[in-house]
Protein backbone atom coordinates (compact mmCIF):
# COMPACT_ATOMS: atom_id res chain seq x y z
CA UNK A 1 0.00 0.00 0.00
CA UNK A 2 1.27 3.62 -1.21
CA UNK A 3 1.50 6.59 1.69
CA UNK A 4 -1.52 9.09 0.98
CA UNK A 5 1.36 11.42 0.07
CA UNK A 6 2.46 8.76 -2.87
CA UNK A 7 -1.44 8.63 -3.68
CA UNK A 8 -2.14 12.33 -3.69
CA UNK A 9 0.55 13.26 -6.03
CA UNK A 10 -0.10 10.91 -8.22
CA UNK A 11 -3.48 12.15 -8.25
CA UNK A 12 -2.21 15.72 -9.25
CA UNK A 13 -0.11 14.07 -11.81
CA UNK A 14 -2.63 12.50 -13.59
CA UNK A 15 -4.92 15.52 -13.08
CA UNK A 16 -1.92 18.06 -14.29
CA UNK A 17 -1.61 15.53 -17.12
CA UNK A 18 -4.94 15.41 -18.48
CA UNK A 19 -5.80 19.24 -18.71
CA UNK A 20 -2.42 19.68 -20.74
CA UNK A 21 -3.52 16.69 -23.46
CA UNK A 22 -7.01 18.70 -23.38
CA UNK A 23 -5.37 22.19 -23.92
CA UNK A 24 -3.20 20.76 -27.02
CA UNK A 25 -6.81 20.10 -28.75
CA UNK A 26 -6.84 22.76 -30.67
CA UNK A 27 -3.40 22.42 -32.07
CA UNK A 28 -5.15 19.72 -34.30
CA UNK A 29 -6.65 22.37 -36.62
CA UNK A 30 -4.61 21.71 -39.60
CA UNK A 31 -4.45 22.59 -43.08
CA UNK A 32 -2.70 20.50 -45.31
CA UNK A 33 -1.89 20.80 -49.08
CA UNK A 34 0.26 20.43 -51.60
CA UNK A 35 2.70 23.29 -52.77
CA UNK A 36 4.03 23.89 -56.60
CA UNK A 37 6.85 21.81 -56.05
CA UNK A 38 4.98 18.65 -55.31
CA UNK A 39 5.76 18.62 -51.35
CA UNK A 40 2.58 18.12 -48.26
CA UNK A 41 2.76 21.36 -46.29
CA UNK A 42 0.74 21.18 -43.23
CA UNK A 43 0.31 24.02 -40.89
CA UNK A 44 -2.29 25.55 -38.40
CA UNK A 45 -3.04 28.78 -41.03
CA UNK A 46 -4.99 28.64 -44.14
CA UNK A 47 -2.37 28.64 -46.89
CA UNK A 48 -1.29 31.33 -49.08
CA UNK A 49 -4.11 32.86 -51.64
CA UNK A 50 -1.80 31.87 -54.90
CA UNK A 51 -2.84 28.05 -53.45
CA UNK A 52 -5.42 26.77 -55.78
CA UNK A 53 -8.71 25.15 -54.32
CA UNK A 54 -7.72 21.47 -55.57
CA UNK A 55 -4.02 21.55 -53.97
CA UNK A 56 -5.90 21.75 -50.49
CA UNK A 57 -5.74 18.55 -48.93
CA UNK A 58 -7.55 18.53 -45.84
CA UNK A 59 -9.29 21.89 -43.88
CA UNK A 60 -9.55 21.95 -40.41
CA UNK A 61 -13.14 21.55 -38.72
CA UNK A 62 -15.36 24.31 -38.41
CA UNK A 63 -15.71 23.30 -34.49
CA UNK A 64 -12.21 23.67 -33.55
CA UNK A 65 -10.62 25.79 -36.50
CA UNK A 66 -8.42 29.07 -36.05
CA UNK A 67 -9.95 32.15 -38.56
CA UNK A 68 -8.35 31.20 -41.74
CA UNK A 69 -5.57 33.78 -41.81
CA UNK A 70 -3.09 34.26 -44.93
CA UNK A 71 -0.14 32.28 -44.47
CA UNK A 72 3.16 34.74 -44.01
CA UNK A 73 5.32 31.63 -44.71
CA UNK A 74 6.60 31.63 -41.37
CA UNK A 75 7.52 28.90 -38.65
CA UNK A 76 3.90 27.43 -38.55
CA UNK A 77 4.52 25.47 -42.01
CA UNK A 78 6.23 22.90 -41.83
CA UNK A 79 6.76 20.92 -45.40
CA UNK A 80 5.92 17.27 -44.74
CA UNK A 81 9.15 14.75 -44.55
CA UNK A 82 7.35 11.92 -46.74
CA UNK A 83 4.64 11.54 -48.86
CA UNK A 84 2.96 8.60 -46.95
CA UNK A 85 0.06 10.78 -45.91
CA UNK A 86 -2.86 9.85 -48.15
CA UNK A 87 -5.46 12.57 -49.07
CA UNK A 88 -8.53 12.82 -46.75
CA UNK A 89 -12.18 13.70 -47.42
CA UNK A 90 -12.45 16.87 -48.62
CA UNK A 91 -14.25 18.87 -45.51
CA UNK A 92 -16.71 21.29 -46.57
CA UNK A 93 -15.30 25.04 -47.36
CA UNK A 94 -14.32 27.69 -44.41
CA UNK A 95 -16.18 31.04 -45.02
CA UNK A 96 -14.44 33.28 -43.12
CA UNK A 97 -16.52 35.74 -40.72
CA UNK A 98 -17.07 39.08 -41.09
CA UNK A 99 -17.08 40.47 -37.35
CA UNK A 100 -19.80 43.09 -37.39
CA UNK A 101 -18.87 44.55 -34.46
CA UNK A 102 -15.95 45.15 -35.44
CA UNK A 103 -16.66 47.09 -38.73
CA UNK A 104 -19.25 49.26 -36.52
CA UNK A 105 -16.24 49.84 -33.92
CA UNK A 106 -14.07 51.25 -37.81
CA UNK A 107 -17.16 53.20 -39.13
CA UNK A 108 -17.29 55.31 -35.85
CA UNK A 109 -13.44 55.93 -34.92
CA UNK A 110 -13.73 56.93 -38.60
CA UNK A 111 -16.89 59.15 -38.13
CA UNK A 112 -15.44 59.89 -34.88
CA UNK A 113 -12.13 61.34 -36.69
CA UNK A 114 -14.07 63.12 -39.74
CA UNK A 115 -15.98 65.13 -37.17
CA UNK A 116 -12.81 65.84 -35.45
CA UNK A 117 -11.38 67.60 -38.47
CA UNK A 118 -14.37 69.32 -39.41
CA UNK A 119 -14.33 70.77 -35.30
CA UNK A 120 -10.31 71.67 -36.15
CA UNK A 121 -11.06 73.05 -39.59
CA UNK A 122 -13.76 75.25 -38.02
CA UNK A 123 -11.63 76.67 -35.08
CA UNK A 124 -8.94 77.22 -37.93
CA UNK A 125 -11.44 79.35 -40.20
CA UNK A 126 -12.66 81.50 -37.00
CA UNK A 127 -9.24 82.16 -35.78
CA UNK A 128 -8.46 83.32 -39.18
CA UNK A 129 -11.83 85.78 -39.25
CA UNK A 130 -10.82 86.79 -35.62
CA UNK A 131 -7.30 87.89 -37.40
CA UNK A 132 -8.99 89.89 -40.27
CA UNK A 133 -11.26 91.65 -38.58
CA UNK A 134 -8.50 93.05 -35.89
CA UNK A 135 -6.26 93.40 -38.57
CA UNK A 136 -8.68 95.46 -40.79
CA UNK A 137 -9.81 97.74 -37.31
CA UNK A 138 -5.78 98.50 -36.71
CA UNK A 139 -5.20 99.29 -40.02
CA UNK A 140 -8.62 101.64 -40.60
CA UNK A 141 -7.17 103.36 -37.22
CA UNK A 142 -4.13 104.13 -38.91
CA UNK A 143 -5.62 105.83 -41.70
CA UNK A 144 -7.43 108.44 -39.87
CA UNK A 145 -4.01 110.16 -38.85
CA UNK A 146 -4.69 109.97 -35.07
CA UNK A 147 -1.39 109.57 -32.93
CA UNK A 148 -1.20 105.78 -32.19
CA UNK A 149 0.74 105.06 -28.99
CA UNK A 150 2.18 101.66 -27.72
CA UNK A 151 4.63 99.89 -25.62
CA UNK A 152 8.06 98.93 -26.25
CA UNK A 153 9.85 96.29 -25.18
CA UNK A 154 11.17 97.70 -21.80
CA UNK A 155 7.29 98.97 -21.50
CA UNK A 156 7.59 102.28 -21.80
CA UNK A 157 5.01 104.31 -24.18
CA UNK A 158 5.98 105.38 -27.21
CA UNK A 159 4.16 107.02 -29.75
CA UNK A 160 4.37 106.11 -33.79
CA UNK A 161 6.42 108.47 -36.52
CA UNK A 162 5.63 108.82 -39.49
CA UNK A 163 8.10 105.42 -40.44
CA UNK A 164 6.91 103.49 -37.72
CA UNK A 165 3.09 104.15 -38.65
CA UNK A 166 3.73 103.46 -42.81
CA UNK A 167 5.83 100.09 -41.82
CA UNK A 168 3.06 99.35 -39.21
CA UNK A 169 0.31 99.67 -42.13
CA UNK A 170 2.72 97.62 -44.08
CA UNK A 171 2.32 94.62 -41.45
CA UNK A 172 -1.18 95.08 -41.45
CA UNK A 173 -1.87 95.13 -44.95
CA UNK A 174 -0.06 91.67 -45.50
CA UNK A 175 -1.84 90.29 -42.50
CA UNK A 176 -5.36 91.30 -44.42
CA UNK A 177 -4.10 89.89 -47.34
CA UNK A 178 -3.46 86.83 -45.90
CA UNK A 179 -5.80 86.28 -43.64
CA UNK A 180 -9.30 87.83 -45.30
CA UNK A 181 -8.86 86.06 -48.62
CA UNK A 182 -11.40 83.25 -48.95
CA UNK A 183 -9.99 79.63 -48.66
Amino acid sequence: MKPPCSLMRQTVCQIAAFALSAASLPALAQWQWTDSAGKAVFSDRAPPPEVPDKAIRKRPSAANAPDPAPAASGPSIVPATSAASAPSAASPPVIPRTDSALAARAKQAEQAEVAQRGAQEARLRQARADNCARAKSALAHLATGQRVARSNDRGEREVLDDAARALEQRRLQGVVDTECRRP
